[in-house]
């Protein structure tokens, strides 16, 4: 199994649209860089977000997630309270071929600002859009950029196909659309 490089994942992403829409470069010119690196693939966060709060008094189960524990809004921008969570999605599709497994770590932009991006492995033959989990974990606001860079995607090839990929297992989270909550 190895990493794959840039010629590698331009290839996936223009003949086997693994990625859409594809950035071919890294885009950086006044914005938190984003699109095709040496080794990987900034993703970019959409300007839809789900800011967790506490009106409510809701409490997080994975098991019997209640949507009242956050709020919605669609924004350029997205102000997170201090200690505090929110849901998001990338701009970008992904196709993960069956050979494939991805690893994502945030931008060291925002992790410098105190703010963790966590996204679990991209499994063989999953595909959607992606779910990032975003926490502040300051004691500040903070914000983040819609359209811009959040995360990179490292992808790895493995020397043969798995067995049985997340499409053959019918994943709960495949193919999904928008920012998806937890589900059991």
């Amino acid at each position: 199994m190895g990493v794959k490089p840039d010629h590698w994942i331009r290839k996936m992403a223009l003949e086997h649209k693994m990625i859409e829409p594809f950035v071919e470069e890294q885009m950086s010119k006044g914005v938190i860089s984003f699109g095709l690196s040496a080794y990987g693939y900034d993703i970019r966060v959409s300007d839809e977000f789900k800011v967790f709060t506490n009106v409510f008094n809701s409490v997080v189960d994975p098991k019997a997630f209640d949507e009242k524990s956050f709020v919605s809004l669609k924004s350029d921008v997205c102000m997170i309270p201090p200690n505090s969570f929110a849901l998001a999605r990338t701009v970008e599709y992904f196709r993960v071929p069956r050979s494939t497994i991805t690893l994502c770590v945030g931008k060291s932009t925002y992790a410098r600002c105190g703010i963790i991006v966590n996204v679990t492995p991209f499994e063989p033959e999953w595909e959607g859009f992606v779910t990032l989990e975003i926490s502040n974990t300051t004691p500040l606001p903070a914000k983040i950029y819609a359209n811009e860079g959040i995360a990179q995607v490292i992808f790895f090839e493995a020397d043969e196909v798995c067995e049985v990929s997340y499409a053959d297992k019918k994943g709960k989270y495949q193919k999904q659309i928008g920012i998806t909550p937890p589900k059991l």
